[in-house]
């Protein structure tokens, strides 16, 4: 049987970074789960040149447990690696390369833990659910749990395995993010009258946002959060050519990340409001939704919740800041909660690594998952 770390190299190997192809790693994995007698869906997204990958031990007519985790990765152009980030090198107890916490360790975990688990017949199904683009939003998976009805009885839960010390995390916020364009008209800067200034009306746009951020430290709070309240800010601006030209163009992105019980795709609603009178004084405008995921929040005596206590020998922990695709199955009715290998302040860095120790105890949990599924 091959280990994680035999598994991990395998995966580091492909570069699939989100926003890219990735039939390599989705094929390799298909081969390896068809091997140990699972079945197997590559399900194509709407890209066309990617897919998410589901896979099932089991009876699938059967309420089972899914363990969801990306195949994608960031990119790894930080000069500063100490080797090559799609090569797993070893050093002690860690295993550098890019994704290795997040999240392939987990991804390794689950398919090195198969083998023993596919050994006995389960009386309930254990699922894999590996997706595509999570880095750009949670994109790949939607399609995926549209697919669920079709794959399977509806599960019991879902374990999404972001790094998280091995320890389950019971809520996140969600999160919209949107790329705002404004179109105006270039001209010579010494006749404003005759242009439409891009970055001086989008200056109208950040003045709102920066208004409801402000709005929002008024709560409604969550102290799960740190912050307690749900928040906006403006994350980059461009825009304009040089200093004596009326700039016709100006863009910026945004996001807002809600508590629970909040939409964030509404606390955008000031600022389309706004972008709506600019429209009606003459400039054009171009509204892109960049990500859009809900916010997660399970119950603490959930029967996830206790089945992960029980997993793990830890308390759930109540929440986390970053955001995953447990959200959107909590939305599609199925239980979710974090819990994963490794460690988030790794990831999105040069050196990104992930502990032998770490993944021995994932695989030993997942193992112990597959036990109660003999049940």
């Amino acid at each position: 049987m091959k280990t994680p770390e035999d598994i991990l190299a395998h995966l580091v190997s492909f570069p699939s970074v989100v926003g890219t192809a990735n039939h390599d790693i989705v094929e390799w994995t298909h081969t390896y789960l068809t091997g140990l007698g699972a079945k197997v869906s590559v399900l194509p997204g709407p890209e066309g040149d990617r897919a998410n990958l589901f896979a099932t031990i089991g009876p699938a007519e059967r309420p089972g447990i899914i363990l969801s985790g990306h195949m994608d990765v960031v990119p790894a152009a930080e000069p500063t690696w100490s080797s090559d980030p799609f090569v797993l090198r070893r050093e002690g107890e860690r295993l550098y390369g890019r994704g290795t916490s997040d999240m392939k360790g987990f991804l390794a975990c689950a398919l090195a833990a198969l083998p023993a688990i596919a050994a006995s017949p389960l009386s309930r199904p254990l699922h894999l659910a590996f997706s595509y683009d999570e880095e750009a939003g949670c994109r790949g998976v939607p399609h995926l749990i549209s697919r669920l009805p079709h794959l399977c009885a509806k599960p019991e839960g879902c374990i999404v395995g972001e790094p998280s010390g091995l320890r389950a995390i019971r809520a996140h916020k969600g999160k919209a993010a949107a790329r705002i364009e404004l179109i105006g008209r270039a001209g010579h800067s010494s006749r404003p009258d005759l242009g439409l200034n891009a970055i001086h009306a989008m200056a109208e746009i950040v003045t709102e946002a920066v208004r409801s951020a402000e709005a929002l430290t008024e709560g409604p709070f969550d102290d799960n959060f740190e912050p307690p309240y749900s928040s906006l800010q403006v994350g980059t601006i461009d825009g304009g050519q040089a200093v004596n030209i009326i700039p016709d163009r100006c863009t910026v992105e945004l996001e807002a990340r809600a508590v629970a019980g909040v939409d964030p795709s509404r606390l955008l609603s000031g600022i389309e409001a706004k972008l709506e009178g600019l429209i009606e004084r003459g400039f054009k405008a171009r509204w892109e939704v960049l990500s859009a995921y809900p916010a997660l929040s399970l119950k603490d005596d959930a029967p996830l919740a206790v089945l992960l206590e029980i997993l793990t020998g830890q308390k759930p922990l109540p929440a986390v800041s970053y955001g995953t695709e447990a959200g959107l199955y909590q939305a599609a009715g199925i239980d979710a909660i974090i819990c994963g290998p490794g460690d988030i302040a790794r990831a999105h860095k040069a050196d990104e690594y992930i502990e032998t120790g770490e993944l021995a105890a994932c695989r030993s949990m997942i193992e112990a998952l597959g036990q109660r599924l003999r049940a």
